[in-house]
């Protein structure tokens, strides 16, 4: 069931930011950056990303296991940019994207019990 809740969630995050990021880039910059950055063309390579992400949580819906690589995928990208970009961000009192911080800790620390980790080892 918690699978499921992660893939839903993943389908409207995810689905919502690819969609800002990839058509509406600036909206994005606005919205999911908090004007953190400066506009680039990378804000759509970061919608690509959210976008396979939608995707394969999607298909988690119908194939919850086999699909749950993009969940570790997700644990292992989140908590790198937690940890080398937010938390020195934080420290030093710079700006960065504190709402999508605060979506990457939730999900770092609902994803390990979400995971069904006796199927990959």
């Amino acid at each position: 069931m918690l699978l499921k809740i992660v893939y839903i969630a993943n389908i409207l995050v995810a689905g919502w930011i690819s969609i800002s990021c990839l058509f509406f880039p600036k909206t994005a910059l606005l919205t999911v950056f908090e004007n953190s950055v400066a506009y680039s063309e990378t804000i759509r390579l970061v919608g690509a990303l959210w976008f396979a992400i939608f995707i394969l949580s999607i298909l988690g819906l119908f194939f919850p296991k086999p699909m749950s690589l993009v969940l570790l995928f997700q644990l292992i990208y989140k908590s790198s940019w937690l940890l080398f970009v937010a938390l020195p961000a934080f420290i030093n009192n710079q700006v960065f994207p504190k709402s999508m911080s605060v979506f990457f800790v939730i999900w770092v620390v609902v994803l390990p019990f979400a995971i069904p980790w006796k199927d990959f080892f």
